[in-house]
């Protein structure tokens, strides 16, 4: 809902400040890219230029003055980036295949690039702190480029950045270091990381991710979000696969091939609450005092209740269903709604990948 150049526009802190009013506990927005190269889709909002710190003040003051608190999620899209977005191969820790999504061909980052990335994400988090955004959430998951270079499926180096866990995790060390440089270690820092990648080849699993949790715990961050996914899978939107929608905007000899990778994700795809809770579990026994949030078919009132009382999770993140029910918890607090309405079809996750702003498209979506 962003602007060609990644710039905030009015919808877009319309869309946040009705969010603020439903009484969230913390708005964490649609992840903001640090760098051009690493634009993931067409009118995503940026923080890769201090042009942008006008609009994200004005987003955060907004924000604020409805009575909520915004975390900024910053991420670089990695081999998820589009050529046909960014002009250009995206950049990935190693240059093999194509994406299953764009098919663009990655071109594997050169140590110049690596120390770019580090600064892009330092950079973009002294303007998450400029512009009074309350945290930082650094988006290390759903197959975006820290998530690459922590998955040993798409981190197949052999020099410093991989070849071992704490190789692989180098790269989120340095940038977490570099970050702290820019905005002191008061900014809380909080970390979205996934438990599983769902790849072809085993990549991050719950006892890799529990690993690079206790290494996180040890730096210091607020808290750990724990999800799950990539472009090799619909893990990270379980529910309907909305075939068709989502193969829309492809050209015509692209759209078969789609069609089939889709396809195969229907049956391990299906909808289940908190699916991503079982790994979770596994990885909370790392974190120690650290805060664990968990996202992902989070539905039913009762069972929040349940998971938050059992001590399975400190803190439950929606997605989808703020999408559709902005006010959501609020009616839940009321006791107006005791579950969320949203169904999973999944059309709203086809709308971004068609150039559609964000909303509940539960009907289908309009026209092309």
């Amino acid at each position: 809902m962003a602007a060609n150049d990644g710039t905030v526009t009015q919808p877009l802190i319309d869309r946040y400040v009705t969010l603020a009013k439903g009484e969230i506990g913390l708005i964490i927005p649609g992840h903001l890219y640090v760098h051009p190269r690493g634009k993931a889709v067409r009118n995503q909002t940026g923080i890769s230029d201090d042009k942008h710190i006008p609009g994200l003040t004005t987003l955060a003051d907004e924000v604020h003055r409805s009575g909520g608190l915004i975390a900024f999620q910053i991420s670089h899209g990695g081999r998820q980036s589009s050529r046909n977005v960014i002009g250009c191969r995206p950049l990935a820790p190693s240059g093999f295949g194509r994406d299953p999504v764009s098919l663009s061909k990655p071109a594997a980052a050169t140590e110049q690039d690596i120390q770019e990335i580090i600064g892009s994400f330092a950079q973009a988090a002294r303007r998450a702190k400029q512009a009074g955004a309350d945290a930082l959430q650094l988006h290390c998951a759903h197959g975006y480029l820290i998530s690459e270079f922590l998955s040993p499926f798409f981190n197949r180096r052999n020099d410093q950045w991989g070849g071992s866990p704490s190789n692989m995790f180098r790269l989120l060390k340095e940038i977490i270091g570099r970050i702290r440089g820019e905005v002191g270690g008061d900014f809380p820092l909080l970390v979205k990381l996934n438990a599983n990648d769902f790849t072809p080849k085993t990549g991050i699993e719950p006892d890799l991710a529990a690993r690079y949790a206790g290494w996180l715990a040890e730096m210091g961050i607020a808290a750990l979000e724990i999800s799950g996914g990539s472009h090799y899978s619909f893990h990270t939107v379980r529910g309907e696969v909305p075939i068709d929608d989502l193969a829309r905007a492809l050209s015509w000899w692209m759209k078969p091939i789609a069609k089939m990778i889709l396809r195969k994700q229907i049956g391990p795809c299906r909808f289940q609450e908190f699916y991503n809770l079982p790994s979770a579990e596994k990885i909370k026994k790392s974190l120690g005092d650290v805060p664990l949030i968990l996202v992902g078919g989070v539905r039913r009132m009762v069972e929040m209740e349940r998971v938050l009382s059992e001590k399975r999770a400190d803190f439950l993140s929606f997605s989808r269903p703020l999408i559709r029910e902005p006010f959501l918890p609020k009616r839940l607090k009321s006791g107006e709604s005791v579950a969320a309405a949203c169904v999973s079809c999944n059309r709203c996750y086809a709308a971004i990948f068609n150039g559609l702003p964000l909303r509940c498209y539960a009907g289908g979506l309009p026209p092309s």
